[in-house]
């Protein structure tokens, strides 16, 4: 976990949302391997798509391609193999503004950002068995605290939780431990391991 990729309520600053990271060089033409972070590469990789670094600088796709799982793309200015390979390990953000994260269900629900989660209240469900049996729809839960950060990692995005005496833990952002999400009603419901929490 990378301190600088994470997502915390900062109005001086603005948010930038991680779309992927610059793998190695393919070819000789100046294309890149990348590896997406985003739910829609296609929108994301279109010709004339901006990319930013975190310094500000601009990416434009010329133009991109899926191939095996991977995206392959060509940036604007980038004409040979030597410069490709010098991006290798860059990560291309956007402004939180062009990009909400949107709920899982395919619905025309508006969307939240991660940043939107921070501040949420905490709720564990006190018996994860019948949970499960009934899909969390009125199971009973206990509040452990809020969300104080959101970290992308290179693996899944991390939740900081901080209890009312201080303490803080991590937990990765996946939906068999975090299954329910209300930004509108202020909380997230989780069912951790056991022991997750006092790691």
């Amino acid at each position: 976990m990378r301190a600088a990729d994470s997502t915390h309520s900062n109005p001086q600053q603005r948010t930038l949302l991680r779309v992927c990271r610059i793998g190695r060089a393919q070819g000789l033409k100046g294309e890149v391997n990348v590896r997406a972070f985003t739910d829609d590469p296609v929108r994301r990789f279109a010709p004339g798509s901006v990319l930013l670094t975190k310094d500000g600088r601009e990416f434009t796709v010329v133009r991109s391609r899926n191939f095996k799982s991977r995206w392959i793309i060509l940036f604007e200015g980038i004409s040979d193999r030597n410069a490709s390979e010098a991006l290798n390990g860059i990560d291309l953000f956007i402004e939180k503004e062009s990009e909400p994260t949107v709920t899982d269900d395919d619905t025309d629900e508006e969307g939240w950002y991660l940043a939107d989660l921070v501040g949420l209240d905490v709720l564990e469900v006190n018996d994860s068995e019948s949970a499960r049996a009934a899909d969390y729809d009125g199971v009973e839960v206990h509040e452990v605290g809020t969300i104080s950060a959101v970290f992308n990692n290179t693996a899944q995005d991390l939740l900081e939780i901080t209890t009312e005496d201080g303490k803080t833990s991590l937990i990765p952002f996946v939906e068999q431990i975090v299954p329910v999400v209300d930004v509108e009603e202020g909380y997230i419901i989780i069912d951790p391991p056991a022991g997750l929490l006092d790691l």
